[in-house]
């Protein structure tokens, strides 16, 4: 995965919208408003991305090398990604799907079954 897919997937999910925040580097991906993932435009091979405090430990252990606390967030609800291909290109995406199903009110229910399997 680098930033373009990692962009292209953020923008296909339903009432996504990108936006720049912080500074002109942090871009941030919001679903009606709610940031799920953001990334350096600089630094872009890694991202934040939000998570179910019942996984986010489970995933740092089971992935250490490639999922990391989340860089200036909150640890207990933010995972630093690395897309440097560490894991596997469906762990990436199913970690965005699930961040975005965290913060989308229609989505949250399924927001488990996209980490279950991993």
């Amino acid at each position: 995965m680098n930033l373009e897919s990692l962009r292209d997937l953020c923008l296909s999910l339903p009432d996504c919208t990108e936006d720049l925040p912080f500074d002109e580097n942090t871009l941030a991906f919001r679903a009606l408003g709610k940031i799920f993932v953001l990334t350096d435009l600089m630094e872009s091979d890694r991202f934040n991305a939000k998570c179910d405090p019942e996984w986010t430990l489970s995933l740092r252990e089971c992935f250490p090398l490639a999922i990391l606390p989340g860089y200036h967030m909150n640890k207990k609800h933010w995972n630093t990604v690395r897309m440097d291909a560490r894991l596997p290109e469906a762990l990436m995406k199913d970690l965005v799907r699930h961040a975005h199903a965290l913060v989308h009110p229609a989505w949250r229910n399924s927001a488990s079954t996209y980490i279950r399997e991993w």
